[in-house]
């Protein structure tokens, strides 16, 4: 898979896309951008300032975010007749996931090779790539969360249509999952006033890291179920699955519906399987507002 730029990638045409929004925008007002390390340059597109990408250079250390300190020690209670019930000490706060508003636009690709998921099927492969500048996410351990995911009994695989494999930078591939600054989402999905849903690009499969660091109101803190949710989602477009209705109050979503900008009565779902089956609802999508940010 040669040296690409992200503007090449951007102004390939003729190719579908896919992402969670129609034409409506809207402010979200009162909304915290605590996670937000860094605001992306204002102007100007984004391929005008930036390097090649390249797909098969991988970067090995990645930084990380410094572990919390121990809560200082407390001082020491005066004695009791009888003693207080004992309270398990608070750990450390949960690590933010914090990103700049703009990456690179350059990636560092996985390298691992995993098994085939599924036992029947097309196979397709696929590889996993990070944009540089999003320095808090290894890339290793977000290739393992994505095939923990796609190779899930719940998910595409599941019904002999599909096979699933995850490879390196050197293997040719049929798509590529792309984690992304909100400003590169938008110039790999065509779509550069969309810095907040994910999308599915031809053959790329972009995840706003926006999303995967903070996940959507609706599913109500669940951060896990949201990030195998917006996988599935945006594969199941690259699979040839278009967007679906809500099946009744009270249902659970079709993983096919957009559930990152509303479930319109229904319950958030990740999984393509539901009970051993594929689960859909209606074709059609709503014509639901985008948040201009977060």
């Amino acid at each position: 898979m040669g040296s690409l730029t992200v503007s090449g990638m951007a102004e390939a045409t003729g190719r579908a896309r896919h992402r969670g929004r129609r034409r409506l925008v809207r402010r979200a007002g009162g909304w915290t951008a605590v996670l937000v390390l860094a605001v992306g340059v204002a102007g100007g597109g984004v391929a005008a300032h930036r390097a090649g990408l390249d797909l098969g250079d991988v970067v090995g250390d990645v930084r990380r975010a410094p572990g919390a300190g121990a809560p200082p020690a407390a001082a020491a209670a005066p004695a009791l007749a009888t003693p207080p019930p004992a309270v398990a000490p608070a750990g450390p706060a949960p690590r933010i996931l914090r990103y700049p508003e703009q990456g690179t636009g350059t990636f560092r690709t996985a390298t691992a090779t995993g098994r085939v998921a599924g036992r029947g099927g097309e196979l397709m492969r696929y590889r996993v790539a990070v944009e540089r500048g999003i320095d808090e996410v290894d890339v290793e351990r977000f290739g393992r969360e994505v095939a923990v995911v796609l190779a899930d009994p719940k998910g595409w695989t599941a019904d002999g249509r599909w096979r699933l494999q995850r490879v390196g930078p050197d293997t040719p591939a049929d798509f590529t999952v792309l984690l992304t600054t909100p400003v590169t989402r938008g110039e790999l999905c065509g779509d550069p006033a969309d810095r907040y849903t994910s999308c599915r690009n031809g053959d790329r499969v972009v995840i706003n890291v926006a999303r995967w660091a903070r996940g959507v109101p609706g599913f109500g803190g669940d951060l896990a179920t949201y990030r195998a949710y917006v996988l599935n989602h945006e594969v199941g477009h690259r699979l040839g699955r278009g967007h679906e209705l809500c099946p009744g109050q009270g249902e659970l979503a079709p993983v096919m519906q957009q559930q990152t900008l509303g479930l319109h009565g229904c319950t958030p779902n990740a999984w393509p399987q539901v009970g051993g089956e594929l689960y859909t609802g209606p074709p059609g999508e709503y014509d639901d507002p985008i948040p201009a940010e977060d």
